[in-house]
């Protein structure tokens, strides 16, 4: 997590840990980040389309994150996703890019790709924003 505000390196959860998220580029406008397809596919073999969905919850919730704390904390309210191809080896790379970052909602585009460039999967992300109740 080499380049990365300071704040994201305690921002993490079991979920995301399990699943082997890494972080490559995080700012309120864009996340970039990644998980190995080994661990998280369906039983044939394939990456779990579930896996897509924790994969672009993850990374919209923080970039929306990166947009309201401290103050705020953002949580997720919408998700969808549309399932392109399968994978069934290396990582798959998610960039999640802000569409809009309102002062209570924050909406994301998140393209997630193969090794290759090839589109997986494209989600959509709606995070609202609310008081953090730790400020």
């Amino acid at each position: 997590m080499t380049g990365l505000p300071d704040w994201v390196r305690n921002f993490t959860s079991a979920l995301d840990t399990t699943m082997g998220l890494e972080l490559l580029e995080v700012s309120p406008e864009k996340v970039v980040g990644r998980m190995p397809v080994e661990g998280n596919t369906q039983p044939i073999g394939m990456w779990h389309g579930g896996a897509s969905c924790v994969l672009a919850e993850s990374l919209a919730s923080i970039g929306a994150a990166a947009a309201v704390l401290p103050d705020r904390v953002a949580v997720g309210v919408d998700i969808n996703a549309t399932h392109h191809r399968p994978a069934r080896t290396g990582w798959v790379t998610g960039t999640a890019t802000a569409l809009r970052l309102g002062r209570t909602v924050l909406s994301y585009e998140v393209v997630l790709v193969d090794d290759v460039g090839e589109r997986l999967c494209t989600a959509r992300v709606t995070c609202q924003a609310v008081t953090n109740p730790a400020a």
